[in-house]
């Protein structure tokens, strides 16, 4: 087993990783909380020795690897990978050419697309790494709380791995969303109410019935699981890594699971600086970037058409909100109108079929290139994390 130790991102106590999983303890023991229509306090983290690993891991080494396998690097994971199959492991590889590279707006522009993951979204990069800590602590049921795409990848995931799989869904969830859930053959319960009631009566059931669970960030392995963007990332580029990633941002796991992979890769030496995180947030939803601007949490419901980052109460915002300070970026919100607008134009422009989650952040390049708010150097890079075929009536729109 990894030499990995669990530190609480608020109070910074650390905790043995047989103490965290054996006992099923998901948020820190000293500080931790999950408060209806709150951000979750005491979320935390998995830290490595990371000078231990710089001798045993090498960046030549490291970057003539193939993206989209993460377990080709095992030191970087909370598992004992040699208890897993290969079989099994190599049914959860993602795409090895999500990098692409379009000209726009006179700009030469970087794509990450996750599109084509095994249930079409971002989600599957965390659904992974927590099935497989379910499997490895001899659990066979997994529940999650989602707006669709992690729940779907939840579902996919454990239909393509063997285990059970419950989803507790808010009651607008889109159809196409909803649809993918039971094809899967997951148990699936919608909540008369929006995600963060589904969020919470997902936590309560869970307890009682004793269940694994994947709610984001509330699980750290969330946040973990999707550091393995900022991997490929850096891997795809040969190391040479963009100055700016725009981040779709709902409950903030995305863009703290990125910051963590691009922290990890300075720890290691293998990179000079972090690249400038752009939190895209709809207007509807947009209580990271009123968080950042006022330093306070006030709950305001959501309301947007880009269900995948709609969330009143974002579980991961304060580190979410310290990712964006630390990699010197900042958050912006785009409009439901021009999400739409950006969606219709970025398809055709690029052939990629994504949601409107997705959109928002061309979105939001469009809007600051506009406002000649970037700078001319360094590369940009966006996040294409959910797949449009996920969300018809948008498309239809």
């Amino acid at each position: 087993m990894n030499n990995y130790i669990y530190r609480c991102f608020n109070c910074k106590e650390e905790y043995s990783p047989g103490k965290i999983e054996s006992e099923f303890i998901y948020l820190c023991p000293k500080c931790g909380k999950a408060e209806k229509n709150r951000p979750l306090e005491g979320v935390l983290e998995v830290v490595y020795d990371y000078e231990g690993l710089k001798k045993v891991l090498n960046r030549n080494d490291f970057l003539r690897m193939n993206p989209g396998k993460f377990w080709l690097y095992p030191d970087l994971w909370p598992l004992n990978f040699n208890s897993f199959d290969f079989d099994r492991l190599v049914k959860l590889a993602l795409p090895s050419d999500q990098l692409l590279k379009y000209k726009m707006d006179e700009r030469d522009l970087w794509l990450l697309d996750d599109t084509r993951n095994p249930t079409l979204s971002y989600k599957d990069r965390a659904t992974s790494l927590v099935v497989l800590k379910a499997i490895e602590m001899g659990i066979s049921e997994v529940a999650a709380a989602s707006t669709g795409n992690a729940g779907s990848s939840l579902a996919g995931i454990c239909a393509r791995l063997g285990l059970n799989s419950r989803i507790y869904v808010p009651q607008n969830i889109p159809p196409a969303k909803r649809i993918q859930i039971e094809a899967y053959g997951a148990k699936l319960e919608v909540v008369n109410g929006d995600y963060d009631m589904a969020f919470d009566l997902c936590l309560e059931e869970s307890k009682k019935n004793n269940w694994y669970n994947r709610n984001t960030a509330y699980n750290p392995l969330t946040i973990e699981g999707k550091k393995s963007a900022a991997y490929d990332i850096f891997i795809s580029t040969k190391g040479n890594i963009p100055g700016y990633i725009f981040v779709p941002v709902g409950d903030g796991v995305i863009l703290s699971g990125v910051y963590k992979g691009f922290k990890e890769l300075l720890l290691l030496g293998w990179i000079d600086k972090l690249p400038k995180l752009i939190a895209v947030q709809s207007a509807g939803s947009d209580a990271l970037v009123r968080y950042l601007n006022t330093g306070t949490f006030e709950y305001k419901p959501a309301n947007t058409i880009a269900d995948s980052i709609s969330a009143g109460a974002p579980r991961n915002l304060y580190m979410a909100a310290n990712a964006v300070k630390e990699s010197g970026g900042f958050a912006i919100a785009v409009t439901d109108e021009e999400i739409l607008s950006a969606q219709k134009e970025f398809i055709k422009q690029t052939g990629i079929l994504c949601e409107p989650s997705s959109a928002s952040v061309y979105a939001a390049y469009k809007k600051l290139i506009t406002e000649d708010k970037l700078k001319s150097s360094g590369k940009i890079l966006l996040l294409i994390t959910g797949n449009g075929l996920k969300d018809v009536d948008a498309l239809q729109r």
